[in-house]
C-alpha cells in the first residue's frame, strides 16, 4: 500500500468511526474536483452542487456501513457519477458535457503556447472535433489525462470493461490524430499518457 493510500484508508477510518474532522477533510480535499467533474456534464451548476451536497449527506448517514477505501477521489469520482446518471434519469435534466471546462489550454508550458489568437481558434478547433466524439469518448479522455485515473478506474467508474475503456481512449486518441495539424500541443501531452 502507497503512503497515499495508507493515508486514505486512515482517513477514510477515521470518517467511518465517526471523526468529523475527518469528514470535513475529506469534503474540503475533494469538492472542488467534484464540482469540476460534475459540470462537465450537466450544465445547471447548482444541480451538480446539490448532487455533491447528497453525496456527502448520504456518506455520513451511512458511514458506519460502508467498506473499507484506500483511494478516496476513485470512490467519490465513482459515487457522484452513478448519482448524477441516476437523477438524469429520473429527474430529465440535461447531462451534457462543458468542453469549454474540459480544455485547458493554458496549462502547456509557455514554449508550447500559441498566441492568445491562434489558442482561441485552437480551442474552438478541438472543442468542434471532440464534440463528434460519443459522450463515453470524451468521458474517458477526461477521467485518464484530466484526472489522472487508471485504466482499472476509469472502468469502473464508467461500469464497463477495461478493454472497453482502452478501446475508447485509443479510437479517440486515433481521431484526434487525425486531426493533429489543428493541436499538435494537445497531442504531445495526450501522449506522454496515453502509453500506460
Amino acid at each position: 500500500m502507497t503512503i497515499h493510500s495508507t493515508h486514505d484508508a486512515e482517513q477514510w477510518n477515521a470518517f467511518r468511526l465517526g471523526d468529523k474532522s475527518a469528514y470535513a477533510q475529506i469534503y474540503e480535499r475533494y469538492f472542488d474536483a467534484l464540482y469540476a467533474y460534475g459540470k462537465r456534464f450537466v450544465l445547471d451548476h447548482t444541480q451538480v452542487e446539490d448532487a455533491i451536497q447528497d453525496l456527502f449527506i448520504n456518506l455520513w448517514r451511512t458511514r458506519e456501513k460502508l467498506s473499507a477505501v484506500d483511494n478516496i477521489k476513485f470512490y467519490l469520482f465513482r459515487s457522484l457519477r452513478r448519482d448524477i446518471r441516476r437523477l438524469s434519469e429520473k429527474e430529465k435534466f440535461s447531462e451534457t458535457i462543458d468542453l469549454e471546462n474540459l480544455l485547458l489550454i493554458n496549462e502547456y508550458p509557455a514554449e508550447e503556447q500559441a498566441s492568445p489568437e491562434s489558442q482561441e481558434e485552437l480551442t474552438q478547433r478541438l472543442i468542434a472535433i471532440l464534440k463528434s466524439l460519443p459522450k463515453r469518448q470524451l468521458e474517458a479522455i477526461m477521467l485518464r489525462y484530466y484526472e489522472n485515473f487508471g485504466i482499472d478506474e476509469i472502468a469502473s467508474i464508467m461500469n464497463v470493461s477495461e478493454k472497453t475503456v482502452r478501446n475508447t481512449l485509443h479510437n479517440s486518441i486515433t481521431l484526434l490524430r487525425k486531426n493533429s495539424n489543428l493541436f499538435y500541443p494537445l497531442l504531445k501531452l495526450a501522449a506522454i499518457y496515453f502509453w500506460w
